[in-house]
């Protein structure tokens, strides 16, 4: 009798939970005829702050020994979850760049870490990088085979006006010596960067943007002689900060044509790490797309003052003041993430810097181990190529969020599938706006309201499309026992997990037949791979 009983509850609750979940049913026209953005081919990037461990927000210290001058370089963890990377891009930068000097040339002062000063720029005394660390830091990147940006101190030699305010030129010299030092051991740096959130509305300290402008011109003279025997030359890449439409204008207007190579913008989107929202904020497709306000401000910009350069987010965690607790380092937050990286790319942003590759949610601060937006940042390098495709939703609720470009090293397109609602699953027809869509022929018989629609709009499908051995490739994202702020994210129902040696799981897709329906559940992800979509833009 109990164990009837039993049956009964879990039969009810099952027949529940489908009632209480939906099920739509929609479709996607892409156009593959040419890319309406293209990325960096590295477009995936992991920045290593100064943050020291004594850093704290909301009574947690986070960071541990994360900092470029104390993390475990040697830890064979670390070099694997770089090496996975086809080429990582590294950004060494972060709030206490403009506090750091460098142990080389003429400099004669004490060369100290960074400690806690009241009154101190962000808390904190200057710092310094000695050249042995240099050194260590410039072997881990060469046997990685990571493309590095660094941040150069740009308050040295300014004096604070007010309260926030520094004037004053820069003070080149330290800058110059170590420029001229890495070069000298042949140390290869794809960009240097100037400063760090010294833009527009201050964070620690503001600099005048005709000042700023000036120094930039004093230092892509620096670059351009330090590397007169160089091609090509590394870039220049500024300011680093949050966008401000008038400050960046007026920069790019002072520096003039071919200075500034990049224009890099920080974006903390989903507020301080301390909202209790965080999850209903990243679960919310209308807050999630507000940040198309600050990539279009930006391209805008660039557009009318200063053509010449490419958009980078320089730095991007979410949430700021080092994350939210059981939230940045969890499943959910792979939602915001990859919705940032598809829109980022969209507006013609060529690399995203996450914060930080420890100690700042993609990798443990104390093991190592890989979260959930690692393996994000993983899957779309691996699987998304430069190409950014439009795509054109139909009847689509906004709670799916869709992206595609070009596959990367494949024929075809990849579509990111990432749905936010917690009770609908979508199911999708694909259609090639050249060609019409991947399933068979039949299935279209079978929704002529469908296919009336289309074809004022497309064709049929290509040569391949009814091929019935041919098979897409599917990565589905889900979180471990179904709970979004896990720490494990489950591919395909296999946990991706290190093993004991750190070496990196293999990411098997699911090989489903091109002509079936495209399913997403509720709250996770799926990246589809799909080999003969016809994308003459992707040749």
């Amino acid at each position: 009798m109990e164990f009837c009983t039993s049956l009964i509850i879990i039969l009810a609750s099952v027949v529940s939970m489908v009632l209480a979940q939906n099920v739509e049913d929609s479709y996607v026209v892409i156009n593959a005829s040419i890319p309406v953005a293209h990325t960096d081919a590295n477009y995936i990037c992991a920045t290593i702050d100064w943050w020291p461990n004594n850093k704290c927000d909301y009574h947690q210290c986070p960071w541990g020994s994360s900092s470029a001058l104390n993390l475990d370089l040697s830890h064979p963890f670390l070099a694997k979850a770089v090496q996975a990377f086809k080429r990582l891009r590294i950004r060494v930068g972060g709030s206490l760049q403009d506090q750091v000097l460098y142990n080389v040339g003429s400099y004669s002062g004490p060369c100290r870490p960074f400690t806690k000063m009241k009154g101190g720029l962000f808390g904190f005394s200057k710092g310094c990088l000695r050249m042995s660390r240099w050194d260590e830091l410039n072997q881990f990147f060469n046997e990685t085979r990571a493309l590095v940006t660094f941040g150069l101190n740009a308050l040295n030699g300014r004096h604070q006006i007010k309260k926030g305010v520094w004037g004053g030129d820069w003070n080149s010299s330290n800058a110059r010596d170590f420029i001229n030092y890495t070069v000298s051991k042949g140390y290869q740096i794809d960009s240097w960067e100037f400063g760090n959130e010294l833009s527009g509305k201050r964070i620690g300290a503001m600099v005048d943007a005709d000042q700023y402008g000036s120094d930039l011109i004093e230092l892509r003279g620096i670059i351009d002689n330090s590397y007169r025997r160089f091609r090509p030359k590394p870039l220049l890449v500024a300011p680093g900060g949050f966008f401000d439409k008038q400050w960046f204008a007026t920069l790019l207007q002072i520096s003039g044509s071919e200075i500034v190579n990049v224009m890099t913008h920080h974006m903390y989107n989903l507020g301080p790490g301390v909202d209790k929202n965080l999850v209903k904020k990243i679960l919310d497709p209308h807050f999630l797309s507000r940040a198309s306000v600050t990539f279009t401000g930006l391209q805008q910009t660039i557009n009318t003052d200063g053509p010449w350069a490419s958009a980078w987010i320089g730095e991007s965690g979410g949430a700021y003041n080092s994350g939210g607790l059981h939230v940045s380092d969890t499943f959910v937050d792979s939602f915001w993430y990859l919705d940032q990286l598809g829109m980022a790319a969209k507006y013609h942003t060529k690399v995203y810097c996450r914060q930080t590759l420890i100690g700042g949610n993609l990798l443990n601060k104390t093991t190592f181990m890989p979260n959930p937006d690692y393996y994000s940042a993983l899957l779309w390098d691996r699987l998304m190529g430069t190409g950014v495709l439009a795509v054109d939703r139909v009847n689509i609720a906004p709670h799916l969020r869709t992206y595609a470009h070009c596959s990367k090293g494949k024929p075809g397109i990849t579509l990111l599938l990432i749905n936010l609602s917690n009770r609908t699953h979508f199911t999708l027809d694909v259609h090639n706006i050249l060609t019409v869509n991947l399933r068979t022929t039949q299935h279209l018989k079978s929704t002529p309201a469908i296919v009336h629609g289309l074809k004022t709009a497309v064709s049929w499908v290509g040569t391949k499309s009814t091929d019935e051995n041919l098979s897409r490739e599917e990565y589905h994202l889900t979180p471990r026992h179904g709970n979004i702020q896990s720490k494990t994210m489950v591919l395909n129902g296999v946990p991706l997990e290190v093993t004991e040696n750190g070496d990196h799981p293999s990411f098997k897709p699911t090989m489903v037949k091109v002509d079936s329906p495209v399913t997403i559940a509720p709250l996770s992800i799926k990246f589809v791979q799909f080999p003969n979509f016809d994308a003459p833009g992707c040749k």
